[in-house]
């Protein structure tokens, strides 16, 4: 849902929603982001004024990362409503990203390497936030320190095993939960400011730079650590389409940014005059016991619906890159009938459970985790201000004194940020940046992949003429019957149509040339969906669209148009032609032995065609060919 699309949910259904799903990621960060801040700034031998400095840069960092950039700029740079890299992306000229057969242009690539950290920050968002929720029980009671990480893991397998069922039902209730964290976050906050309200002196930006003044250049690992309460600010922009710039600015602005920051500030309170709960600020601000286990609770469930957040977020991004040629097709199950977004990718679900349950193995607490994270999400904030330079400049033609110094503005602090954080590399922030690094390869190598297989068919058959000469030296009979070839290309005569001929000399009395074309949108309107132009001989070619965030659901599209272009097709005498290619993977191709080897395993593992777009598969022949890519 966008607010360009006709809707009926009211403002306030829209902002309630968002703040259920939007805000999950960063509600959740002061659970561990101070307590990691002061830890940084070694909390044994912090002082007063390195806890004010520490203060001022969250204050700044959310002010300067999250409003100032996300909630002021990129945010414009919609897809006709939708957000996310890939649509920054699709705003970016066509000569700018497009690139020669085989390759990808430099643009792509960016933009690919951005939503490939995000998978590495999709594992370890769910993995830390649950962690940083359950540690709360060790404040309560010491001896539920062993416990932490199997009730973390129990949890997290809970979280990943409902996936199936959808979100329809539990997102009700995201909302009104996150409006009680928010809340309790925001009341906590102002009893501990109340009681050392000199502590809102941090708000001042003199303190932050006094705190570089006094740390000198070894100061700037602090930052690896303050960037922990901006993480989920890309998340604002990657699902603004469902529900609208408007709603997204008016709670962050009018309710979470203030919750957010008085609970840091109250934290800070708390810690002036208890130095000792430096090593949990956050859980030391209710007294131990009952208090405790309820605020346990509730910011187990906060970290829930965060998790959630990510999870989706990585089902949608999946699905886009899908459905842009940059990820091989892989089965996409609607969850709701009514809502267009709700979706689950089993194999994404089981990759992320895996990827989960193995990190909060292996680094056991929120705290090691921590040195995880960071990488992947600075990566990707540096990557969105490069595009949007792009876009500001290229698209919208802006001046370039006026792009360049957005630019700059942005690169100032995400730059920073994120060379702070590669500081951490080796103490685990390798992990988001192999995982972003797997991701990568498997999108750059599928789309080269494809690009190449329709470069070797256009070398084959360079135009429609030369192959329908080779169709018209072989054909002897024509058939009762339709039948319908999947054509890469509307411009071409598909390689797959050419084979049948070959090989039996026949062909119907009917066919239809179907291409199926994603377009550089979210969703293409009804009036565009499908168009049609009748050829010689009985040949029909239909064209139909989907835009990137679009089921391609193609049976009643191709039967609509059928009916209109009154094209004869029953349903009992349509026999659909689809290619299958095996490849040689030798040294000799452009792709090389390995990478071929690579893209084959996926091509075989992708789901088929006929499944993909809807096909009745009784009513599917492939026809298999043999290459060398």
């Amino acid at each position: 849902m966008t607010e360009n699309q006709d809707h009926k949910a009211s403002f306030a259904g829209l902002a309630l929603g968002a703040l259920g799903v939007v805000f999950g990621d960063i509600g959740t960060s002061p659970l561990y982001t101070l307590k990691e801040c002061l830890h940084a700034a070694g909390h044994h031998a912090a002082t007063e004024a390195d806890l004010y400095g520490v203060l001022s840069l969250i204050f700044w960092a959310l002010t300067l990362v999250v409003t100032v950039k996300y909630l002021t700029f990129i945010m414009k740079a919609d897809n006709k409503g939708e957000g996310g890299i890939f649509a920054l992306l699709a705003l970016v000229p066509e000569q700018l990203r497009s690139a020669k057969p085989g390759r990808i242009s430099a643009v792509a690539l960016f933009a690919v390497m951005g939503a490939a950290l995000l998978y590495g920050d999709g594992i370890i968002t769910p993995a830390i936030s649950v962690l940083g929720a359950v540690e709360g029980l060790a404040v309560a009671d010491a001896r539920f320190g062993v416990a932490v990480v199997p009730i973390s893991c129990v949890i997290l397998i809970g979280l990943f095993a409902i996936q199936s069922r959808g979100t329809g039902t539990v997102g009700k209730l995201f909302g009104p939960v996150m409006i009680v964290w928010f809340a309790t976050l925001a009341v906590l906050g102002v009893y501990h400011i109340s009681h050392n309200p000199e502590i809102l002196g941090a708000l001042l930006p003199s303190h932050a730079i006094r705190y570089f003044l006094h740390h000198g250049f070894t100061g700037m690992h602090i930052l690896a650590s303050v960037v922990l309460a901006v993480t989920g600010g890309e998340a604002l922009y990657a699902d603004m389409g469902h529900f609208g710039i408007r709603p997204i600015r008016a709670v962050w602005l009018g309710f979470v940014m203030p919750s957010l920051l008085l609970a840091y500030f109250g934290q800070g309170a708390h810690a002036l005059r208890n130095p000792q709960s430096m090593d949990n600020p956050f859980f030391a601000m209710v007294p131990a016991g009952w208090a405790t286990y309820a605020l346990v609770v509730l910011s187990s469930l906060a970290a829930v619906i965060a998790s959630q957040a990510l999870i989706s977020g990585a089902f949608s991004l999946t699905r886009q890159a899908m459905q842009l040629g940059f990820f091989p097709r892989v089965q996409v199950l609607h969850t709701a009938h009514l809502v267009e977004g709700q979706i689950y990718i089993p194999q994404v679900n089981y990759f992320l459970a895996a990827g989960c349950l193995a990190l909060v193995l292996a680094f056991e607490a929120s705290s090691r985790l921590a040195a995880a994270y960071g990488i992947a999400v600075t990566g990707t904030m540096a990557i969105t201000s490069a595009m949007y330079f792009l876009v500001v400049r290229q698209s919208w033609n802006w001046a370039l004194s006026r792009a360049l110094g957005l630019l700059l503005l942005f690169l100032s602090f995400d730059i920073p940020f994120l060379l702070a954080n590669l500081g951490k590399f080796f103490d685990g922030g390798w992990v988001p940046v192999l995982i972003g690094a797997g991701v990568l390869v498997v999108m750059v190598l599928w789309n080269r992949g494809r690009t190449l297989i329709a470069y070797k068919y256009r070398l084959r058959f360079p135009s429609k003429e030369s192959a329908q000469e080779r169709v018209d030296a072989r054909l002897s009979a024509r058939v009762p019957g339709t039948a319908v070839f999947m054509a890469s290309s509307a411009d071409m005569l598909p390689p797959v149509l050419v084979h049948h001929v070959e090989r039996s000399r026949a062909l119907q009395e009917t066919v239809v040339l179907l291409t199926i074309k994603v377009a550089g949108e979210p969703y293409v309107p009804i009036a565009e969906r499908y168009s049609f132009v009748h050829m010689n001989d009985g040949f029909h070619r239909v064209v139909v669209r989907f835009g990137f965030m679009e089921e391609p659901n193609v049976m009643p599209v191709l039967k609509e148009a059928v009916e209109k272009a009154k094209i004869p097709f029953d349903d009992r005498d349509v026999t659909y032609y689809l290619g299958r290619e095996n490849f040689v993977a030798s040294s000799r191709g452009h792709m090389g032995a390995v990478a071929e080897s690579i893209f084959s395993f996926l091509q075989k593992n992708a789901v088929a065609a006929d499944r993909f777009f809807g096909l009745p598969h009784r009513h599917v022949v492939e026809i298999g060919t043999q290459m060398d890519l």
